[in-house]
């Protein structure tokens, strides 16, 4: 089986090589947003989706009074559950098509931009249910101008090809994949990020590192997945902690979303690994964070992996001067890891999950093992015993 799991990873990766997957144009900051709208030159009215914490925040507000000075017809919807849902992107799909809108600003994080992608999709798509739009390349159609403007800086999801959503019918998460759906804009703005909880700093930070990791890591890494990996991994533990702790440094805000941004072009060309595959369990079983659960499971899954991953590693610490010459290749990928550790501490993420049940982890073992196998091209494979022993380790239930 793991010749036939290789043979498909190589396929995955020839695909990216000769199709090659857009990128989004880049802006920073309010004056980005606001140089991107003077191209747009909008003449319908544009539909801003976002959820309603944010708007009761009033963290969209810079981006509407902007829109109002412009004199910009706009309608917003705000109904975007934590993990979206079909009847979400429906409800978003009639209020866009009932003011003709023909552009879309996503402001929010992951949640807020998958959904937004999936009412641009079946906006082109109409003839095709959110369920018909699952799995890789349903969609087809170009979309509609989408501008992501993520409140957090972790999930990538401004660059990324991917949409999830939770089918309450079919008790399913599922993803919609294709190439059309990479955002046609994305602007950054560290203003926006500035009420993000130092908790959700953390674990969005790391889940944007482990992005990073994995597709630095993986046997699907080309020159520029593998160049994005380091930019990012590289400026995240310049500035994740300072993020953390002191959130109105804009400097450290603004670092972290552009590494955001890089770890999400990466791993949208190289892809994840197992960290993701034990994660997204957890999400599914029991609705944890998928930052947190990341978190707790990246040391685990790399200490797995062991002297498979020294090369790349080393290779890391070099490039974010952690390393002096007179160390050997293990010492250099033992000093990174030792940092990644120590990080992890200063932030303090939990290395363990209460609602993680022992009596659980074989199934949620196997699912893992299931998802990432045939999905992710790892650097080297886990079984479910090994799968179900490192997912013991993250729980309290003894």
């Amino acid at each position: 089986m793991r010749i036939l799991y290789r043979g498909y990873h190589f396929i995955l990766k020839c695909i990216v090589i000769f199709i090659g997957i857009p990128n989004p144009l880049l802006y920073q900051g309010i004056a980005g947003f606001k140089q991107w709208l003077l191209l747009l030159k909008p003449v319908r009215p544009i539909f801003v989706v976002t959820d309603n914490t944010l708007k009761n925040l009033k963290v969209i507000e810079p981006i509407l009074i902007h829109l109002d000075e412009q004199q910009i017809p706009w309608q917003l919807f705000s109904d975007v559950n934590a993990n979206p849902t079909v009847s979400n992107v429906e409800d978003g799909l009639l209020l866009y098509r009932e003011y003709q809108c023909d552009c879309i600003i996503a402001i929010g994080g992951g949640s807020v931009l998958d959904c937004a992608k999936l009412i641009a999709a079946r906006s082109v798509q109409p003839n095709k249910s959110v369920a018909q739009l699952k799995g890789l390349f349903k969609v087809i159609k170009k979309l509609p101008t989408l501008c992501a403007i993520p409140t957090t800086a972790g999930t990538g999801s401004e660059t990324t090809v991917a949409a999830v959503v939770n089918d309450a019918n079919a008790q399913q998460k599922y993803a919609a994949t294709d190439f059309t759906l990479v955002p046609s804009d994305a602007v950054l703005i560290p203003e926006l990020t500035q009420s993000v909880p130092t908790h959700i700093t953390a674990a969005t930070g790391i889940d944007a590192l482990t992005h990073a990791i994995e597709a630095y890591i993986g046997i699907n890494g080309l020159a520029f997945s593998d160049e994005r990996s380091l930019m990012a991994i590289d400026l995240i533990l310049k500035n994740l902690l300072i993020a953390y702790k002191n959130g109105d440094d804009l400097t450290a805000r603004e670092n972290m979303l552009l590494a955001s941004f890089y770890a999400g072009q990466a791993f949208t060309r190289a892809s994840v690994g197992y960290v993701h595959a034990i994660a997204h369990q957890f999400g599914a079983q029991y609705g944890t964070a998928h930052g947190l659960a990341n978190s707790v499971v990246l040391m685990p899954v790399l200490r797995f992996y062991g002297s498979t991953i020294d090369n790349k590693l080393a290779e890391i610490a070099d490039y974010c001067q952690l390393t002096s010459l007179q160390q050997t290749r293990t010492e250099k990928a033992a000093t990174f890891l030792v940092t990644l550790e120590q990080l992890l501490t200063d932030l303090a993420i939990p290395r363990n999950l209460e609602e993680v049940k022992r009596t659980d982890i074989p199934l949620l073992a196997k699912s893992a093992i299931a998802e990432a196998n045939w999905n992710y091209p790892v650097p080297k494979f886990m079984n479910e015993a090994q799968c179900q022993e490192i997912i013991s380790k993250v729980t309290t239930d003894k």
